[in-house]
């Protein structure tokens, strides 16, 4: 129970990233599709790291579909804007910007990158480790199912 607490309370704060949320999820930038299904990955890993908004948001569909650990979905393209909006902000406004995603394994299956990843922080005391599953067609990503459970990490 302390988990799904945990991760709800987690993206309730991500998403209710209050006006910077909202204001950016109007904005939504134009699609910009990859050469192939890693080109998609590493692009999001790479724009995830440098918390760029607009390139995260380039990569999703209207369609896009994120599926959270306990089974929990966000979909469409203005809710998963307002998700990275909340993530990319400072640590101390309950965001992730300066963690950096490293990909540990991938494995690629048609259109379907799996990636065992870690993040380190200067505000984590320990490395955290998991997992992602990228569904991609036509050089954007539809579908990510992901072990990221904020709950689970340890800050210093």
């Amino acid at each position: 129970m302390k988990r799904v607490i945990g991760l709800t309370a987690a993206l309730l704060l991500l998403t209710a990233g209050g006006s910077v949320a909202q204001d950016a999820a109007k904005k939504l930038p134009p699609l910009v599709t990859q050469p192939n299904a890693e080109m998609v990955t590493f692009e999001h890993i790479d724009a995830l790291n440098a918390c760029d908004w607009d390139r995260l948001m380039a990569q999703y569909p209207e369609e896009v579909l994120f599926i959270l650990p306990n089974g929990t979905w966000i979909e469409g393209r203005s809710a998963i804007g307002d998700v990275f909006a909340g993530f990319c902000t400072s640590r101390s406004d309950g965001g992730f910007k300066g963690a950096t995603f490293i990909a540990e394994k991938v494995k690629t299956v048609g259109d379907t990158v799996n990636v065992s990843w870690r993040v380190e922080a200067d505000w984590l005391a320990e490395p955290y480790k998991g997992a992602d599953a990228y569904v991609t067609h036509d050089g954007l990503m539809y579908v990510q199912v992901t072990t990221f459970d904020p709950a689970d990490m340890k800050f210093k």
